[in-house]
């Protein structure tokens, strides 16, 4: 679709701009701009159960702005694109998985990516779903890729952040008959749109940096594929992983400021990485805006703005633990994306195949001038 959405907002409309508006209803005189949570099992519905909403666990007003709101930000201005909501990223990702695949089935997934990732592999293969794994870095997957029927990436990926080709692994999924998904978490909609490379599926968690404050589980898949996204749907009928209104309603509020916190997060991972980088030990930093970064030429082909996370190792647990310990400006926790910075020993969870004193840090929004020298003390208090 070109011209403008129902926010009249036109397809070149900046993010920020987009991150505002989307969703949101036509104005009403006396209504709020955005409606509060409607907390309903059941509707009146007299006669036949004809029009949207019938029954909680199908649909929800709350749910649909939000949607209209992701949708807006995936694909900007794009006619037949739908996104539906989950009660988390997992269930999101489940969804599409096991909506897609039967028995007999094989798909291809990364072996370096979210560390629930092996869960769903071991019910894939208990339901005769033959599994296939290569490397996100150097497009690896491309080997495994023949008969498959799904390809899922994940790039960057979490917690290493290397980063595939998205348009050439798509085109070569496409040949062979095989759709492709792409975990967006990391990037977000405003960082890369899987969708405008070719991608059927963006799938996120928006538990991260989409909502940003810690506070919200929640999950989203956005496909333009009619019939594809028909059997998501009817998967999450089917489970009932759907979010409660007050999630979605608070996770749609805080898009509102979503470019505003990807501006000063990107921004202050792209100075904690420089720092690192510059450190006189070697940490192995990771992150893709770093131009010598391994993944930097492709991530800027096809990427906006390159994330929150920033990875680096110490050379012992003992010294990774010393580190965190003298953090004070960054919270010694899991997950990423939120305002306030964190960063946790990954290896400590077990599911990630990364050294015991690497480091995942999700930059946060304080002032770069306080959070730096926060992170180079710390490294220095840790070496003593």
């Amino acid at each position: 679709m070109s011209g403008t959405d129902p926010q009249g907002l036109s397809s070149g409309a900046g993010d920020g701009t987009r991150a505002v508006r989307a969703g949101l209803p036509e104005p009403v005189k006396h209504e709020p701009t955005l409606p509060g949570p409607v907390f309903a099992a059941h509707y009146h519905l007299p006669g036949e159960p004809t029009g949207p909403y019938a029954y909680g666990r199908d649909e929800n007003p709350t749910w649909t702005h939000l949607e209209r709101a992701i949708g807006e930000l995936e694909a900007p201005g794009e006619d037949g694109v739908e996104t539906l909501v989950f009660a988390s990223g997992m269930a999101a990702t489940s969804s599409v998985l096991f909506s897609q695949l039967r028995a007999g089935d094989a798909v291809v997934l990364p072996d370096d990516g979210y560390q629930a990732l092996p869960l769903a592999r071991a019910q894939l293969e208990a339901y005769g779903i033959e599994v296939r794994t290569a490397p996100t870095g150097g497009d690896a997957q491309l080997d495994v890729l023949d008969g498959a029927k799904l390809l899922w990436l994940e790039t960057p990926s979490n917690p290493g952040l290397d980063v595939c080709d998205i348009r050439r692994l798509v085109e070569a999924a496409h040949t062979r008959g095989a759709l492709v998904a792409v975990d967006n978490t990391l990037a977000t909609p405003l960082g890369q749109r899987p969708l405008e490379l070719g991608a059927d599926f963006s799938v996120a968690s928006g538990t991260k940096q989409l909502t940003g404050h810690g506070d919200v589980l929640l999950g989203y898949v956005t496909g333009r594929d009619a019939e594809a996204m028909a059997a998501v749907r009817r998967w999450r009928k089917i489970i009932g992983a759907i979010p409660g209104p007050m999630e979605a309603w608070l996770a749609h509020r805080s898009l509102a400021t979503l470019q505003l916190r990807v501006e000063r997060q990107n921004a202050n991972a792209l100075a904690v990485a420089e720092a690192l980088r510059d450190w006189p030990e070697e940490l192995g930093v990771r992150y893709p805006g770093l131009p010598g970064d391994p993944s930097h030429k492709i991530a800027s082909q096809q990427m906006r703005r390159y994330g929150c996370v920033v990875s680096f190792t110490l050379p012992t647990r003992a010294r990774a633990e010393r580190f965190l310990d003298a953090l004070r400006l960054v919270d010694d926790a899991t997950s990423f994306g939120g305002v306030r910075s964190t960063a946790e020993r990954r290896g400590r969870w077990g599911g990630d195949a990364v050294p015991e004193g690497f480091i995942r840090m999700s930059v946060g929004a304080e002032d770069p001038e306080d959070l730096v020298p926060d992170v180079l003390r710390a490294l220095d208090e840790s070496a003593q």
